[in-house]
C-alpha cells in the first residue's frame, strides 16, 4: 500500500467564547455628572433631615424633646405592642440597680415591686416624677426583680 504523505492545512480554530455586547467606551463625563449629582443630592437630604428634626422623631410619631413638656394621656413611642407586650405601671424615677437600669418605676408594695427600666426608643429622663404605664420587654437581670427595655410610655 502506498502511503500518501498528505499534509491537511489547518484552518484558524473559530473562537469558542466571544463578546456578547459590543465594546463601548465609558464616557467619563457624564459619570462624572452623574456622581456629582448623586452627591449632592445625598448631602441636601441629610441637611434637610437634620434641620427638620427627622432623627428625633420617634415610630409613634411623638418627638424625642417634647417642647411642651409631656402631656397627661399622651402615649410616647413606639405601637408595636407585639414586642413590648409586658406592661407596668408606678411613678418614674431616676437610678438603676446595681448598674442594671437607669430608672425604675416605683409601685405600691415597696422596693421589691419596683421595675428597672432602660429605653432606646423612648428619652426617659422626660417622664421623671410622673405616674405613667411603660409597655416593654422583659429582659434577663442579675440584680433587678424585673428589668425591662420600655418601647412605649403612657403619662397617667
Amino acid at each position: 500500500m502506498e502511503e500518501k504523505n498528505a499534509t491537511k492545512k489547518i484552518e484558524p480554530e473559530e473562537k469558542i467564547m466571544h463578546d456578547l455586547l459590543p465594546k463601548e467606551e465609558f464616557d467619563m463625563k457624564k459619570v462624572a455628572i452623574i456622581l456629582v449629582v448623586v452627591a449632592i443630592l445625598g448631602v441636601g437630604t441629610g441637611f434637610v433631615l437634620a434641620k427638620s428634626g427627622g432623627g428625633g422623631i420617634l415610630p409613634g410619631g411623638a418627638s424625642s424633646s417634647t417642647a411642651g413638656g409631656v402631656q397627661k394621656g399622651k402615649i410616647y413611642g413606639s405601637n408595636d405592642t407585639k414586642t413590648f407586650k409586658d406592661t407596668a405601671e408606678g411613678v418614674l424615677k431616676d437610678g438603676g440597680i446595681d448598674g442594671e437600669g437607669q430608672y425604675h418605676l416605683e409601685r405600691p408594695g415597696g422596693v421589691s415591686q419596683n421595675v428597672y427600666m432602660t429605653s432606646s426608643l423612648v428619652d426617659l429622663s422626660e417622664f421623671k416624677g410622673k405616674k405613667v404605664k411603660v409597655w416593654g420587654e422583659t429582659q434577663a437581670a442579675r440584680k433587678a426583680g424585673w428589668l425591662m427595655d420600655v418601647g412605649r410610655v403612657e403619662v397617667l
